[in-house]
């Protein structure tokens, strides 16, 4: 499926384009059945720490899945979907000819419990030698702001990457201070998709409402956007890169005159745990 010209323009200006009905009902229903699949098939047999995360415990209920990832990878339906050219058509549009798939995970923001992601770019955590990568964000529920749809600055993603970091070291979250009353909350009914420059700043708050919002994402990148080396980490973030569309060049194209390199305190941590460790150093003592 291709992009009007308005979206396309959209992602140019203001860093995201968000296209109601972008799936097909009958494509969405598949994926539901697929996670919901996944979600039985791991709680009969033991959840896998290196193919999904959990919320912390709330209750007695037992334990909720909070993520899932590289459901790409891991899981034919959702491979097939990220390799056709439903996607990496309007992808093209965006990114050109030549295509990575980065990596995929389903972020499942479960009723009265999903948690908050808090404000920050997604080139933060990984980066590239230029600029031409995104996410696609497939709602596979309705979303609004009660049930923590995607909340974005418009317009941010051509400045320079904001300063994640407390102390020198890499907090997975934006630490300058944010105007928030520049935010605009993208609702929008399962099927929508929104097309995430990898430098726009986004967030989500908690899950307060007895509706789940789960999201399926795949990020892309151009072919000639080379990683830049990050000690260890680098390697096991481009563990399921693979060429989906054109070929791949032998030069990388750079478009930054410097971009900050994330220090990591922590060996291995993921989003949602380097988050809330940086909301733990913030808060005063005695609070918790």
């Amino acid at each position: 499926m291709t992009l009007g010209q308005q979206h396309v323009q959209d992602y140019q200006r203001q860093g995201f384009a968000c296209v109601p009905a972008f799936v097909s009902p009958d494509c969405i229903a598949a994926f539901r059945r697929e996670v919901d699949s996944i979600a039985a098939a791991s709680a009969a047999s033991g959840f896998d720490p290196a193919r999904m995360e959990m919320e912390p415990a709330k209750d007695s209920s037992g334990p909720t899945i909070r993520r899932i990832y590289e459901p790409c990878e891991h899981y034919a339906f959702f491979r097939e979907y990220a390799e056709s050219a439903a996607i990496l058509d309007a992808v093209q549009q965006l990114i050109g000819d030549n295509l990575l798939l980065h990596y995929s995970k389903l972020n499942m923001k479960p009723a009265e419990v999903g948690s908050v992601v808090e404000w920050h770019q997604d080139l933060s955590y990984y980066p590239l030698t230029n600029h031409d990568s995104l996410a696609v964000l497939i709602y596979l529920d309705d979303a609004d702001e009660a049930n923590g749809c995607l909340r974005v600055l418009p317009g941010r993603h051509r400045a320079e990457l904001m300063d994640h970091t407390a102390s020198g070291v890499f907090q997975g979250c934006i630490t300058e201070p944010i105007d928030e009353t520049q935010a605009v909350n993208l609702a929008g009914g399962a099927g929508t998709a929104i097309f995430l420059d990898a430098m726009t700043p986004h967030a989500s708050t908690q899950n307060r409402s007895g509706r789940q919002r789960r999201t399926l994402i795949i990020s892309y990148r151009a072919a000639d956007a080379f990683p830049i080396h990050i000690n260890d980490r680098t390697a096991a973030t481009e563990t399921y890169t693979r060429l989906v569309r054109g070929t791949r060049p032998q030069q990388a194209r750079f478009t930054f005159d410097r971009f900050p390199i994330p220090i990591y305190g922590a060996k291995e941590a993921s989003l949602y745990q380097l988050q809330e460790m940086s909301r733990r150093n913030r808060l005063p003592a005695g609070n918790s």
